[in-house]
């Protein structure tokens, strides 16, 4: 078994993170050790701000869908004071699951196996044949925190959860013009990678794959021009865009060069090849123009929140790429396409051609890191060290080193 895979204490996990080559990709341990896998999701992954979804899943009192990374479960609701709280699935009774299905729409929640009944905002409604001195207010379902940022809702597993001026203020002046706030999900596909979820994160934050693995992405976005001409194609992007009166600063709060106490969040504009406008099969119009957006900018944003939240916008569509863990080996990728909140499928845009150029990709992404998984596996397995285009690889990688020895989050 390779060194450091059969389970360590805190100070031989301080040694194998001290041992790290900066520059260099991970040692074998922490995409396949057992006992790392816990630890990153008590000591980096809870303890940070995980998008859930869209607004636009829950517009009524009653609406619900669950959010679930590593064996938690987590209701997302709208109550019946038009508050979205998120509320742990978990009775407080044996802690049976509450609610089975993925979504719905309830007036109350009834626990399957006992029938405790609990309230929208999680407290206890009715318990059956409980003695004349239980106190119900006392086992309400426990709450977690929650906010909405620019239509898209954030949780938080930690007990004092990191401040979220940075990622208020970005996504503001970044998804504000694109009215994000406004918009509806017009289509959901969820991708199980059979992969460490660190490896799946890597894969979306560099675009040193794009040209081999992505050809599709590499006709319509030109990330991979040479330094001095994609700066020259940055530039009349923004002029376009200021012309169409929007400005969208770029903004790097992210991975350990977040502000104190603050969640990460990082925006980069990126321009599209002349001539293409959206990201579809030709580059073409694909649904309506959004926010504030009168015209093509012939641009892409992208933000990144935390460590596993990641959202590119188009002028008429914008996605949303949630990696959610769920084993050591295994990762849920979930990826939601928003439209306009007045477009209609049929009618403004075809779904089929909506979807296809991200798809495609995230089918390619899954095999891909699928594969990167399998050979860092192999006993043969050495780290390798990291091309400049994968900066954001080395610096995600040293913010997680960093708070996996830090005390847990919850």
């Amino acid at each position: 078994m390779p060194e450091g895979l059969a389970g360590f204490d805190d100070a031989s996990l301080a040694a194998l993170v001290a041992k790290q080559r900066p520059g260099f990709a991970l040692d074998q341990a922490f995409y396949d050790s057992p006992a790392l896998f816990p630890r990153d999701m008590r000591h980096f992954f809870m303890r940070h701000w995980l998008c859930a979804g869209h607004v636009s899943r829950v517009p009524k009192p009653g609406d619900w869908f669950l959010y679930e990374p590593a064996g938690e479960s987590v209701i997302v609701v709208r109550g019946q004071d038009g508050t979205l709280r998120a509320l742990m699935n978990v009775c407080r009774h044996r802690g049976s699951r509450v609610c089975r299905e993925k979504e719905g729409h309830d007036k109350v929640f009834i626990c399957p196996y006992h029938a405790w009944a609990f309230n929208l905002d999680g407290s206890l409604r009715a318990a059956r044949h409980m003695p004349p001195d239980f106190d119900g207010r006392a086992y309400g379902l426990k709450e977690i925190g929650l906010a909405v940022v620019e239509g898209l809702i954030f949780v938080s597993f930690a007990r004092e959860p990191l401040g979220l001026d940075e990622v208020r203020r970005t996504l503001a002046q970044g998804y504000g013009p694109y009215g994000w706030a406004d918009a509806r999900v017009a289509h959901r596909a969820r991708y199980t990678i059979d992969a460490n979820w660190k490896l799946a994160v890597e894969n979306y934050v560099e675009c040193y794959h794009c040209a081999p693995a992505h050809p599709e992405y590499s006709l319509l976005h030109a990330n991979e021009q040479p330094r001095a001409k994609l700066a020259a194609m940055t530039a009349e992007m923004d002029g376009r865009a200021g012309a169409l009166g929007i400005a969208i600063e770029n903004r790097d709060r992210w991975a350990d060069d977040a502000a104190p106490g603050q969640e990460a969040i990082y925006c980069v504009r990126y321009p599209m090849y002349e001539g293409k406008r959206s990201g579809t099969n030709d580059g073409g119009p694909v649904a309506p123009l959004m926010g504030a957006f009168k015209d093509y900018d012939r641009g892409s944003t992208f933000i990144h929140v935390g460590p596993a939240s990641f959202f590119l916008a188009y002028p008429d569509h914008g996605l949303m790429y949630l990696f959610i863990p769920q084993s050591l080996h295994r990762c849920e990728m979930e990826v939601v396409w928003l439209v306009r909140g007045d477009a209609a499928q049929g009618r403004d845009y075809d779904k089929e051609r909506l979807v296809w150029l991200w798809d495609i990709t995230s089918a390619a992404d899954k095999r891909i890191i699928e594969d990167n998984q399998k050979g860092v596996s192999s006993a043969f397995y050495e780290p390798g060290p990291y091309a400049p285009m994968e900066i954001n690889c080395r610096r995600f990688l040293a913010w997680y080193l960093k708070e996996l020895t830090l005390p847990p989050a919850r």
